[in-house]
């Protein structure tokens, strides 16, 4: 065993990169999706419990698929009805292996399934929102909790929406491969929305001590690259790898040495990563030439302007406000609309954000969110109303669960109500 170089969070960051691979493998070697994810869900908690103590295994990844096996055909030779799956199982796996966790693993041959698991989640039995809360839990490896702040709904709605889409998918009898290529592209948009949501996740965390949690953008970018050298072709997916690239260009900019956020106009654009934003703008514009334009070539294109700008000052607001229109007539939604008021307001004048903002609060689906406030505090303090705009982040800080944030909304009410 080897020791772990810190505490709590470099173990699940390990486990959360491992866990879809380790599901992949069980669920190709016993073709048993539901079980497998349950298995490693066991398997990730005595890891999560035995190695910040022991220290790592010598193969991590080893050790968290024979432990899951051994779970897997405990559970298989509980039940009668499916004798002869255990069978095949034992056959399959050596006896050593149910109690020797991390040797080598038998046969998957270091082979990640991740991508393969990916598809998989975004069957088509499965509803839309299934497929993405589905794949969030076992590709992304993110917490019931906070698939569910991103959907709205409660916590014990999102379990039972989780466990549902799994029961489905068991029923479905679909086998563990790669879908053909007609069966691919009905399944691309939720695949390209459940990256897009996991890479959002890890750039603005909803909630807890930090500001972004970098691990989870990066996986994002990583499976967004493997999606892109299957569909090299695919204008969408190429814009949504170019999208994270120009976002996660500038996460070491993003906050300060005490992990206080930075915004984007106060970011020290020298630490933003130049290869990353070369990568994004170069896969972007070789993109919006070749087809039909959607929303996450815009969104890239919205992207590198802000990145290719050399001052915050220098931004090229009528473009980004004319992305904007086209964003908005192809996936019209209240978040575009909110970021169509800010670009509106640099480009026309607060007035014009504001009564952008003023008819989406009427709309009423961004009600109690706190990014409302923020731009209403921003367009406010443009208007001169800083006492109006301290208000608003005061308001703004108390509906974020996101610590960092809030500390910066709190701190920035601060200041314009001392200099108001």
């Amino acid at each position: 065993m080897t020791a772990p170089s810190g505490p709590g969070a470099p173990v699940g960051d390990l486990l959360r990169e491992l866990a879809p691979q380790v599901v992949g493998v069980l669920t190709r070697r016993h073709g048993d999706f539901d079980t497998a994810e349950d298995a490693v869900q066991e398997a990730l908690l005595a890891a999560a419990v035995q190695w910040p103590d022991e220290g790592l295994p010598d193969n991590p990844r080893g050790w968290l698929i024979q432990v899951a096996s051994r779970r897997m055909i405990e559970q298989v030779r509980g039940e009668q009805a499916r004798r002869r799956r255990e069978d095949r199982s034992a056959r399959e796996l050596p006896a050593d292996t149910w109690t020797a966790p991390g040797a080598d693993e038998p046969d998957a041959g270091g082979q990640d399934d991740t991508l393969t698991l990916l598809f998989l989640c975004c069957h088509p039995a499965l509803s839309p929102a299934s497929a993405i809360a589905l794949t969030l839990r076992s590709v992304g490896g993110l917490t019931t909790g906070e698939i569910a702040r991103a959907f709205l709904v409660p916590e014990a709605t999102m379990g039972q929406r989780i466990s549902r889409a799994k029961q489905r998918i068991k029923a479905s009898g679909v086998p563990f491969r790669l879908p053909e290529q007609a069966e691919r592209a009905s399944r691309l948009d939720a695949v390209l929305h459940v990256l897009y949501l996991i890479f959002n996740e890890g750039y603005a965390t909803s909630t807890g001590p930090e500001l972004q949690r970098v691990e989870l953008s990066r996986e994002a970018i990583r499976l967004t690259r493997a999606v892109h050298a299957l569909l090299p072709a695919d204008s969408e997916v190429t814009g949504l790898l170019a999208l994270m690239l120009l976002g996660d260009a500038r996460s070491a900019a993003r906050t300060g040495p005490d992990g206080e956020l930075i915004p984007l106009a106060e970011q020290d654009r020298s630490r933003w990563d130049g290869a990353a934003i070369d990568e994004g703008i170069a896969l972007i514009t070789a993109a919006l030439p070749q087809g039909q334009v959607g929303p996450y070539q815009v969104q890239a294109a919205i992207a590198a302007c802000h990145d290719e700008a050399p001052t915050a000052a220098e931004t090229d607001w009528p473009q980004i406000l004319a992305l904007y229109g086209v964003l908005e007539h192809l996936s019209a939604s209240p978040v575009v609309a909110l970021n169509r008021a800010v670009a509106a307001s640099m480009v026309h004048g607060p007035a014009a954000g504001l009564e952008i903002l003023t008819a989406l609060e009427a709309d009423g689906r961004l009600t109690g969110h706190h990014r409302v406030h923020v731009v209403r505090a921003h367009l406010l303090e443009l208007s001169g109303d800083r006492q109006g705009a301290a208000a608003q982040l005061r308001l703004a800080a108390a509906r974020t669960a996101n610590l960092p944030e809030r500390h910066y909304l709190t701190l920035r009410a601060g200041r314009l109500t001392a200099n108001g």
